[in-house]
């Protein structure tokens, strides 16, 4: 068997589509960044970087000391490999401009640790990561409107997984949506899940204890998924959900809620590069009304809900949510 490194993998890729290697550089720079929080995740509990350290990050949500690790990991390799002009990551107020890169031409905007929350329990997380071609002039100091741009426009998007294996996987714009493995016993990503498309699927995944917060028309499409016999799964980190989703098909829901009726996830950080996955896969993701990748943030940490999965259940959802009475339980 033919094992394709993530290196030879990309470098063909770049090879293919006559690439500079700018973006060839950033995706195996975050892929490294991926190995070593991988790596200090599996001595959790070995040393003392569980638990939480009594801080918000910039979304107002409890800093776990792993996200801290992610996050500094994650920066380091980006303000380093000099392909990249400017970072943003969900645990930080601000995005970063990094000296002497005004000539680079790509912004990365990255959750170090989504799913934190699991960590103390051992569940899978992820991080997820979304890179974007500078809209400034090359050589002009950086913008928000760099990182401020609508999900469409992402050359390339992707995440890792943290479970019983670690999985990278990512899309450019111009390819198809791939996975890769790690394997520890020569610290490589191999090419595991060429081509990935996403089934039709019969599952569904949602936050149950927050049913009667839901928009009753949302309710009303869980309730169907119960009539219909689907099968009901739920993780609580949405770049796993995501990942079983991508993988088994079916659909995610992450509604408005009474506490958050303009949703609670992240746009940039979290909802566009997942949708860039699954909508490269031959999947769908909207926010019940809009398609998410068509969706313009005012500001880096804007929220929104998400429905994403499987084409055939996100149009039947959608049905249900623009066609019912307009009654709300918000």
């Amino acid at each position: 068997m033919k094992i394709v490194t993530l290196e030879k993998f990309v470098a063909q890729q770049q090879k293919e589509h006559g690439a500079t290697g700018e973006l060839s550089g950033l995706i195996l720079d975050i892929a490294t960044a991926a190995k070593i929080i991988s790596h200090q995740i599996n001595k959790a509990g070995l040393v003392d970087i569980l638990g939480k350290i009594g801080n918000q990050n910039a979304s107002g949500e409890e800093v776990q000391k792993l996200d801290i690790i992610a996050d500094l990991s994650m920066q380091e390799h980006l303000k380093n490999s000099g392909h990249c002009c400017a970072i943003a990551s969900e645990e930080n107020t601000n995005f970063v401009e990094i000296s002497d890169s005004n000539n680079a031409k790509y912004v990365v905007l990255f959750d170090p640790l989504d799913g934190s929350s699991n960590i103390d329990v051992n569940v899978s997380i992820g991080t997820i990561f979304a890179i974007y071609q500078r809209d400034t002039e090359l050589g002009q100091e950086c913008q928000e409107r760099d990182f401020l741009q609508q999900g469409y426009k992402q050359v390339a998007a992707g995440y890792a997984l943290y479970g019983t294996s670690t999985m990278l996987v990512y899309a450019t714009k111009n390819g198809t949506v791939n996975g890769f493995t790690l394997d520890n016993s020569i610290c490589e990503f191999c090419l595991s899940h060429p081509n990935m498309q996403i089934p039709k699927g019969r599952t569904y995944s949602v936050n149950y204890a927050k049913y009667g917060e839901f928009d009753v028309k949302v309710q009303q499409y869980i309730d169907d998924c119960v009539a219909q016999d689907m099968e009901f799964r739920y993780i609580g980190s949405m770049v796993a959900d995501v990942h079983r989703t991508l993988l088994k098909g079916g659909v995610f829901m992450y509604p408005a809620t009474r506490p958050y009726p303009n949703g609670k996830l992240r746009l940039l950080y979290e909802c566009n590069p997942l949708a860039f996955i699954i909508k490269k896969a031959g999947g769908a993701a909207t926010d019940g009304y809009t398609d998410i990748l068509q969706l313009k943030a005012g500001k880096l940490h804007e929220r929104t809900p998400i429905f994403i999965g499987s084409a055939v259940h996100i149009n039947r959802l959608k049905q249900f949510l623009q066609s019912q009475p307009a009654t709300q339980s918000i």
